[in-house]
Parts: C-alpha cells; sequence; structure tokens
C-alpha cells in the first residue's frame, strides 16, 4: 500500500492515477475503438471542446494533439454564447468533445445541446456516467477516475488527458500513438517515484510565478499555474514560451521568477532557445522536466504533471495551507 507523504487526500488521490488509468484505458478500448472508426467515416471538418477550469486546459492539449496527430483544426467553445447569448453555431460535420468531470453544470449543458441540436458529432468525457450529460450527447467515454474527494482535481484531470490520448490512437491507427498508450500506466508510475522538482525552498517567499511551456508542455502549464493558484495561494500565469517573448518579458526586468515546463518533443530546441533568453535577461528558473528519458513524448507531458501534483502538495502544506479544501473553492462549480 502506497502511504502518503503529505496525508492529504489531493496527494492520495494523485497517487491513485496509473492505477486507475490502466483500468480506465483497458475498459475504454473497446468504446474508443468504436469511436475512432466512426470519425474516420465522418471525417470532421473541425473540433470543438466544450469545458471550463481544468477542463478547459485539458482541451487546450486535446488542440495541439489532434492538430499534431490527426491535422483536424481544434479550438475551444465559449459556453455563454449558448447559455447567455442564447445563439446557435454552423457545426455540421463537426466533433464535438465536451470534457465535465460532474456533466452537470448548466452552461456546459446548454452548449452541448445546441452542438447536438446543429448537427455536431457529440462525444462526452465524464467521470460521472449517471449525469445529464449523457441524454445530449451520441458517445460517453468515462474517465473512470472514481470518486475525487480532494477540491482540486489530480486524478481525473490525468484521467481526461490518457482519455484523449486513447481517442487520438484509435482515430488515426497511428501505432505510435497506439505505443504510448500501451507505456503510459508505467510511465506514470514512473513518475510517482520519482524525485520531487518543486520543493516550498523554491516558492516560499514567491507572490507572482510565470509557467512557461511549449505545444503540449504549454497545454499542461495552464493546469500547473491553477494549481499554484488553487492550493498555493500563489498567483500564477501561463504562456506559451514563444508568445512570452511578445511583451510580457518585460517583466523578468523585476526579478521574476519563471516556471520552466520543458517536454523533450519536436518543441524543444525552440523551446530552450526561449528560456535560455529569459535566463540572459536575469529570471529565476525552476524547472519542471519530464521524468524518463525514453517517454514517450505525446505522454510525457501526463508525467510531468503526475510528478508535479504530488510535489504541489506538499507544498501547500509546508505553506501551512491545506490542499484538499481551498479557501472560497467547492468541488463542484455550476455556471449559467
Amino acid at each position: 500500500m502506497t502511504i502518503s507523504n503529505t496525508n492529504t487526500i489531493m496527494e492520495l488521490e494523485a497517487r491513485q492515477a496509473p492505477a486507475k488509468i490502466a483500468e480506465q484505458l483497458r475498459l475504454n478500448a473497446p468504446i474508443a475503438a468504436e469511436l475512432g472508426q466512426t470519425l474516420r467515416k465522418l471525417a470532421p471538418k473541425f473540433v470543438m471542446i466544450i469545458g471550463r477550469g481544468s477542463s478547459d486546459h485539458a482541451g487546450v492539449f486535446a488542440k495541439y494533439l489532434f492538430e499534431i496527430e490527426a491535422g483536424v483544426p481544434t479550438f475551444a467553445a465559449a459556453p455563454s454564447v449558448a447559455s447567455v447569448y442564447g445563439k446557435t453555431l454552423a457545426l455540421k460535420d463537426s466533433l464535438v468533445i465536451v470534457i465535465s468531470q460532474s456533466g452537470r453544470s448548466p452552461d456546459i449543458l446548454a452548449q452541448a445541446k445546441m452542438a447536438k441540436q446543429a448537427g455536431a458529432f457529440c462525444v462526452a468525457l465524464v467521470n460521472d456516467e449517471t449525469a445529464p450529460i449523457k441524454d445530449i450527447v451520441d458517445v460517453i467515454l468515462p474517465l473512470r477516475a472514481g470518486e475525487e474527494k480532494a477540491v482540486a482535481a489530480t486524478k481525473s484531470y490525468l484521467a481526461t488527458l490518457s482519455a484523449l490520448v486513447q481517442l487520438a490512437s484509435a482515430w488515426t491507427l497511428s501505432e505510435s500513438l497506439a505505443k504510448a498508450v500501451e507505456t503510459l500506466p508505467q510511465a506514470l508510475q514512473t513518475a510517482v517515484a520519482a524525485p520531487a522538482q518543486l520543493t516550498i525552498d523554491a516558492i516560499a517567499n514567491e507572490r507572482n510565478l510565470v509557467v512557461l511551456g511549449r505545444g503540449l508542455g504549454y497545454a499542461v502549464s495552464k493546469e500547473i499555474a491553477l494549481k499554484l493558484k488553487e492550493v498555493c495561494s500563489v498567483h500564477a500565469e501561463a504562456f506559451s514560451s514563444a508568445e512570452f517573448l511578445h511583451g510580457p518579458v518585460t517583466l523578468v526586468e523585476s526579478k521574476l521568477t519563471i516556471v520552466d515546463v520543458c517536454i523533450n518533443d519536436e518543441s524543444y530546441t525552440s523551446h530552450i532557445e526561449q528560456i535560455d533568453n529569459v535566463t540572459a535577461r536575469g529570471a529565476n528558473l525552476i524547472h519542471l522536466n519530464q521524468t524518463s528519458a525514453d517517454i514517450h513524448p505525446r505522454i510525457a507531458p501526463l508525467a510531468l504533471l503526475q510528478r508535479f501534483y504530488i510535489d504541489v502538495a506538499g507544498v501547500a502544506v509546508a505553506k501551512g495551507i491545506d490542499p484538499d479544501q481551498p479557501v472560497g473553492l467547492k468541488k463542484v462549480t455550476q455556471t449559467v
């Protein structure tokens, strides 16, 4: 039995992710295979992702993954278009993916209903299979993360990313992605056992941080910044390392601390050049790296995040903060 270092629910749940995802991938394999066949026949012109918070961040990961691997334009929805403005989009011949732990937020349901009525093929990635979203979409791809008691999502977010990788593999029939899916649970377990990368010493006196990544690394940077805010009460904002040089880099002159999210994929060389640039300007750097050298590049961001979740819980406790109950937050947020 794995013992949590901080005795927090957040860390315990994060440590459950490798086993939960192994089971998820096994049980979802036939669903993903059938869905992949459907998508090859449908040949969607674009993919729209519906989600809020961490689910919206998972959509950024989906954007890079689907555009790189399937060559299909992918973008985030603005749920208020349906729920507040009452408008309908032209979504014929499209794939719409709804990402939600609860599957119950009114604005998410309204946008999904609009998408279905507008002619989209709709898939929901949801942790609660009994949620009302099931009555709207065409297919449910379950996250199977189990109950998540901590307010800050960990295993459910990683399960969302693993579901997206499995879906991309089934859709494209890529042998490389199939290998990534096969090796993912062990890669996550390796990350659990890896040394800490984020420590209290690194951010004890920090009130503002910038998190930089590139490509799929940038996608998980948004989730890292959110968790630093949620459970450590540290203001953090994520940028693409390329975008950061277009203006925000002037912040470095005031000795800004930057969290470097480094993934060894096609973006590595350009990202390192940009990190070298901010280092030369005097930035303080905290490095988060993929947890093994031979990991598949499409799942390396998941392994990095797996390690980060454990580390950030420890940092929160060291700061005297209970990461299981962040002040002012609740598990299910319902917005109109």
